[in-house]
Formats: structure tokens, C-alpha cells, sequence
């Protein structure tokens, strides 16, 4: 019998694999992340697969990590999202596409416009992922010796949200008449100035493009901070969050459609997709073989450097073997943080231990055989952990035709996934509305 609620299913992207050993697996590409060639390969098998959204992180530091494991990295070199996924966007019919955009290092008109070039470009498949840059190191390449502080990148971050979305609103959808015999190309009673002046912002407007395809792209957000928690509930349609396990996933889920609901939202305008790193074998044991075979490519100097990002502090000063001292909190990603102790208290793990968990890839992961998986995917769902998943592939492209050719079908012989797109837009895939026009009558 079919399930009354279906999983969404996301793919995140950049880095093509999140654990670090990826790119040194037995018949991985290891050019993966810059190689456009390998990139439309996997677009086009996810496209098969009837995912909803290929997804692109963004990193704007590569100086982030001490250069002996930094040398180390698959990570240092990437396609800027916007020209990629406009490129792949050529390759593709449905898939959504959705890119990272910083509030605290770009302007809104620029992130406005991209966005809206890309829902054009791609008939309505563009998906905003907002981010606030946790990586302090990034500030040094936007002219700036210090990061802004946590709670002041978010309260930008808010008001960025409203000068994006009511540029996106510049135009009524008819204003472009292009009236040939009257020489008339659209009608200035729909064009609307926004002239917004903020606290953080001063934008004139209105945008030099249509309004786009979808009315807005899909906003995504990916903070589990309180703050990124409330910009959450307020202004996202998509989470991608990082749950350790199905406990943590029910209570974020909780928490967030509550606060959407106190805010007059609907709870079903916005699906929750936790990160989920898969990793497929014909037997749970094999399955783990793998994983084990991942873990081991993991260099200690890439485990360290992963562990003083997610904390904010050089953890090279460390005991190895000792436990993890107390970490105050820093400037850099406070859900991070909390995650990675919580991770080493409840396991009570040494500094050494927590690392190589880290520098491989610690957060939730489902090893076993597809029907393992579809199972635990099928808990999720139905109990209210998730609306669905982004999946992380644990090396290309084995990992992930692993996922399309084996998981996939076991998902829908359950009817727990799509065997077809139903729409052409990434809202349409996901069930969401589109946006009314705030300035003119839709």
C-alpha cells in the first residue's frame, strides 16, 4: 500500500562528497568538484532518479585550515554555483537548482538578480540557499579583518531576506506588454521602486529582470542556531539541517513547524531535509566495510583541522588522547559546536577519536542495504523526523549510482518517492505555493 506521505529528496553537491577521504576511494573521481564533464554526469542520473533539487554549498575561503591538511583537501577548488547550475541547467528539464547565497559577503540587488536569471534560465528550478557565512576566515577576502559577530549576521541576514524577495517583486507578472503598434514594451503602473533603507541595507531598486518564473525561487535555509532557527520558521520553505538521529530530528522538527504555525504559516509550506550521508552494500556488514574503508583514507592532520572548524578553536593544542576540555563559544557556527561536544560527551570520546569521526564525516549516516535504508528513511517520515532527505554520497560516482539504481527503486516499489515528476518547478516538485506579488494584485 502507498504511503500517504512522500519522501522529497535532495543531493548536496559541493563538496561532491562531505568525507574527506572521498575523492582517495578505489574509482572515485577524484577531480570530482571541478570537473564539468563528471558534474553533468550525476545531474542527469539524479534527474532519472526523479530527485527535486541538486544542491550547491558555496565555500568562500580556501585558506581555512592549516596547509598540511589543507594540501590534503578535495575542497579547495569549486565551480562558482550561479555558472554552474546555469550550465547544467542546459543539461536538464526538472531538477531543481539551488545554489548558496551569503548575506553577509554579497548585496542583494546582486543575489536578486542571479536568482532570477537562474529561475528564467531554467524554466522555474531555482532554489536560494541562504547562509550567513559561519567561516570567519572568509571575511579576509571581502576586505574585512573580522567577522561580524553571530547575532548581527543574522539580523542582516533578515533584512536582506525582505530587500531580495521585494525585488523579486519589482515587476507585476504582465507588466512586460511589448506592445509593438504603440511602441509601448511594458506599463510603468506595474513597476514598483523599493527604496529600502535599513539598518544594514540601502537599496533603490526596482531589479532589471522579469519577475522570476516561480514568483520567487524556493528559499532554503540551513541554520540550527536559535537565531537560525527563528529565520527559519519565518522565511524558509526548505531546511537542510544536520540531525544526529531520529530523536534530535523529531524535536527540530517540532520546534519549527511550531514556531512556523505561531507565525500564521502553514506547516506544509516548508519541508524539512536533514543531511543523510548514504552508504549502500548487499549486506549491512559490507556496507560497513565501506564506510570503515572511508574513515581509514582520513589523514590526522584533516581530522584535527575539521575539528577546529566545527569548534571555532585551534584543536592542535589538545591532548590527543586526553577528553575534550571545555570549549567556550566562538564566532564561527554556534550548531557546530554544540554538535561536535555533544557528540564527544555522549560517546566519550578523546580529542584524538572525535577528530577522525569528524574528518570523515560524523552526522546522521544510514549504512546498510537498500531495504535497511528505505526503512529507516520510512521511520523518518512517517513519525515526523523529516519531510525528507539531502543526500550525501560517500563517494563519486559509485556512491551515488549505488543510491539511484538500488535505494531509489526500493523507495518507490514502497510508494514512499516519485516514479515521475508530476510539475516543471522546483515548487511544484515540492508541494509549495507561489508567492503572492506583496506590490500588485496576482
Amino acid at each position: 500500500m502507498a504511503s500517504s506521505r512522500q519522501l522529497h529528496l535532495g543531493a548536496f553537491m559541493r563538496p561532491a562528497s562531505i568525507h574527506t577521504g572521498a575523492w582517495r576511494y578505489p574509482g572515485a573521481w577524484a577531480d570530482m568538484n571541478f570537473n564539468y564533464a563528471h558534474l553533468k554526469q550525476c545531474i542527469q542520473l539524479l534527474e532519472r532518479a526523479k530527485f527535486d533539487a541538486f544542491f550547491m554549498a558555496d565555500h568562500m575561503a580556501v585558506l581555512n585550515m592549516p596547509i598540511d591538511a589543507l594540501k590534503r583537501s578535495h575542497t579547495a577548488t569549486s565551480f562558482e554555483p550561479f555558472t554552474l547550475l546555469s550550465a547544467l541547467s542546459q543539461a536538464t528539464e526538472r531538477i531543481g537548482l539551488v545554489a548558496t547565497g551569503s548575506t553577509t559577503f554579497d548585496a542583494p540587488y546582486h543575489i536578486a538578480r542571479r536568482f532570477a536569471s537562474l529561475d528564467h534560465i531554467s524554466g522555474g528550478r531555482a532554489g536560494w540557499n541562504i547562509v550567513t557565512t559561519s567561516n570567519p576566515d572568509a571575511a579576509h577576502n571581502f576586505g574585512l579583518d573580522e567577522h561580524m559577530e553571530h547575532g548581527e549576521r543574522y539580523r542582516r541576514a533578515r533584512e536582506f531576506y525582505d530587500v531580495v524577495t521585494g525585488l523579486w517583486d519589482s515587476w507585476a507578472d504582465d507588466a512586460f506588454i511589448r506592445d509593438v503598434g504603440e511602441g509601448i514594451f511594458f506599463d510603468p503602473a506595474k513597476m514598483h521602486v523599493l527604496n529600502h533603507k535599513g539598518k544594514y541595507l540601502s537599496v533603490r531598486g526596482p531589479l532589471n529582470i522579469a519577475r522570476p518564473i516561480q514568483g520567487w525561487p524556493v528559499i532554503v535555509q540551513a541554520g540550527a542556531s536559535e537565531s537560525g532557527r527563528q529565520l527559519a520558521a519565518e522565511t524558509a520553505e526548505a531546511v537542510f539541517t544536520a540531525q544526529s538521529d531520529l530523536t534530535a530530528g523529531r524535536e527540530f522538527y517540532a520546534d519549527i513547524k511550531g514556531r512556523m504555525e505561531r507565525l500564521g504559516r502553514s506547516r506544509d509550506h516548508m519541508k524539512i531535509l536533514p543531511a543523510c550521508f548514504v552508504v549502500v552494500g548487499d549486506t549491512v556488514e559490507e556496507a560497513r566495510t565501506k564506510r570503515a574503508k572511508l574513515d581509514s583514507l582520513v589523514n590526522y592532520a584533516n581530522a584535527i583541522a575539521s575539528l577546529s572548524i566545527a569548534l571555532g578553536h585551534d584543536a592542535s593544542k589538545f591532548d590527543p588522547d586526553g577528553p575534550l576540555p571545555d570549549i567556550p563559544e566562538s564566532n564561527a557556527s554556534k550548531s557546530g559546536r554544540e554538535r561536535a561536544i555533544a557528540l564527544a560527551r555522549r560517546e566519550n570520546l578523546t580529542v584524538r577519536e572525535l577528530a577522525q569521526r569528524l574528518g570523515g564525516y560524523s552526522g546522521l549516516a544510514m549504512v546498510g542495504t537498500p531495504q535497511t535504508i528505505a526503512d529507516e528513511m520510512e521511520e523518518w517520515l512517517e513519525t515526523e523526523g523529516s519531510d525528507g532527505f539531502t543526500v550525501m554520497f560517500p563517494y563519486l560516482p559509485g556512491g551515488l549510482i549505488d543510491f539511484v539504481e538500488r535505494v531509489v527503486p526500493e523507495l518507490q516499489r514502497r510508494g514512499l518517492f516519485r516514479r515521475d515528476y508530476e510539475g516543471t518547478t522546483l515548487r511544484e516538485h515540492l508541494g509549495l505555493p507561489r508567492p503572492k506579488n506583496r506590490f500588485f494584485e496576482n
